[in-house]
């Protein structure tokens, strides 16, 4: 049965591992449930790196999605601690992914901790930013830094997306989780952003919630929860989490969405120890499949494979080995089969959710720059690797000081060491060291900095990492150390 939906060219990325069976399976559901698909295959992952390619993506396949709009993608492998950076990481940040929708619902049939209680959420990570960004260094051969960069530009895309995302699915609440109450400048933004832009959604109640506290609430009333929007990291965990509550990530689909380009993928692994056993489940893959095809307008195709998974997993006759027993269990394609078979039929306990079009074109405008009336630089934090105790390092750059800098204190992993601060914690060799403006105008200008930081190289000090402390009209734009004052 067709439907008047334009047929679409979507790129195909079989991915690793399990991806190619996973993959043709859901292709042969879609083809008979009669969507109109041309499928422009390309490579990702584990082949490409093997090619001697360090971004796992190839030039074509970036062309192809590029020129499609729309790719449906397998898992792929990544080194893990070494080697080369993510393809899946390359792929959110060539196509400005800003958005990792990860739906959670109890499926019937499935065996799950909190079976029964009825969830049904949809949890809004933000995809490029945070420490996912990648940037990071070896400060000392014993100190490893990690940037956490958050802007307001993303926040606001992540935001307005969940709330769009509300909206389209006839949701009331829209609950924001940062850690604000530790990184009050970068999870703050988040925060900030979210209670500024709720304003513009009436229609929708909002909460905000400390990311542990989320986590907590999630495994005691996870369904008290209708659109959860996070940083990147936290959604990562969170999202993960909530797929655990309803049956694992086999069942876990995603949608990675920007400004032109939808990407879909189930979001497990590739799962080498089981490939080519024909016992993979395309589950999370075929529901991803199932948020494509709503995303291309043939959303009665969409609806026809939701309701036979859905009758499939209810009635539990033929299911791969990680739904059933063992000895029951069938082979991946066998389970497609049976898919199959079940299009056209409904569960009577099933209601599939009604949507309006999920409206991006506020999402995805391109928003300028903050910017404020009046900034000034009152100070500079010079990183330093020293193997001298904070009292020796303290008194050699206070020696090093000129007229109009002088020495406020140095912190150890954010913690005031010099002057002391109550018991001396075990400091590694790496040390953040503040220097202010003697007067309390003026302005530390890079003259300053420059002759400062030759004094600390003509005494023989070992600094890394130089960060400007910034006020913007009028408020400080840096964090304080545990003990400064």
């Amino acid at each position: 049965m067709n439907e008047s939906h334009p047929a679409a060219t979507v790129t195909l990325i079989p991915g690793d591992g399990i991806g190619p069976e996973c993959i043709a399976a859901v292709r042969r559901v879609i083809a008979a449930a009669g969507a109109e698909i041309t499928w422009e295959e390309c490579e990702a992952g584990a082949a490409v790196f093997r090619k001697g390619d360090p971004t796992g993506v190839p030039r074509e396949t970036i062309d192809s999605i590029q020129r499609n709009g729309v790719a449906l993608k397998g898992p792929l492998e990544t080194p893990v601690g070494y080697g080369e950076r993510s393809a899946n990481v390359t792929l959110r940040g060539v196509f400005e992914l800003y958005g990792n929708i990860r739906p959670t619902r109890e499926l019937p049939g499935v065996q799950a901790v909190f079976a029964g209680r009825q969830i049904d959420l949809v949890v809004v990570r933000e995809n490029v930013e945070d420490l996912y960004a990648g940037i990071e260094h070896m400060q000392t051969p014993g100190v490893a830094q990690g940037l956490k960069l958050i802007t307001r530009k993303g926040c606001e895309k992540i935001v307005r997306l969940a709330f769009e995302i509300a909206r389209s699915e006839g949701r009331a609440k829209v609950t924001c989780s940062t850690k604000s109450n530790i990184m009050k400048l970068t999870e703050g933004l988040l925060k900030r952003t979210f209670e500024e832009i709720a304003a513009e959604y009436p229609d929708i109640r909002t909460e905000h919630l400390i990311i542990d506290n989320l986590a907590h609430q999630l495994v005691r009333w996870p369904e008290q929860y209708e659109v959860i929007v996070t940083t990147n990291l936290n959604g990562d965990i969170i999202s993960d989490l909530t797929s655990g509550l309803t049956g694992g990530l086999g069942l876990a689909a995603s949608a990675n969405v920007g400004r032109d380009v939808a990407i879909f993928e189930a979001v497990h692994g590739s799962a080498p120890g089981i490939a080519l056993r024909g016992v993979a489940n395309p589950t999370a893959l075929l529901l991803s499949a199932v948020m494509l095809l709503r995303h291309i307008g043939a959303s009665a195709a969409a609806d026809r494979i939701e309701h036979a998974i859905v009758v499939t997993l209810e009635e539990g006759r033929k299911l791969t080995p990680d739904l059933t027993l063992q000895e029951h269990a069938v082979t991946t394609d066998e389970y497609a089969d049976e898919i199959i078979r079940n299009l056209g039929r409904q569960s009577p306990h099933w209601r599939i959710r009604e949507r309006r079009p999920l409206s991006l074109a506020g999402v995805s405008a391109r928003t300028p720059p903050l910017r404020v009336d009046r900034r000034r630089v009152v100070g500079v934090d010079v990183f330093i690797e020293a193997e001298a105790g904070a009292a020796e390092l303290g008194a050699a750059l206070e020696r090093l000081t000129g007229a109009e800098l002088r020495l406020k204190m140095i912190s150890n992993r954010g913690t005031r060491v010099y002057p002391p601060f109550g018991r001396q914690p075990d400091c590694p060799d790496h040390w953040c060291c503040r220097f202010v403006l003697r007067a309390p105008q003026g302005e530390a200008h890079d003259g300053l900095i420059v002759d400062l930081l030759g004094r600390l190289s003509s005494a023989g000090i070992r600094w890394m990492h130089v960060e400007k402390l910034q006020d913007f009209d009028g408020v400080p734009a840096f964090s304080k150390a545990q003990g400064e004052t």
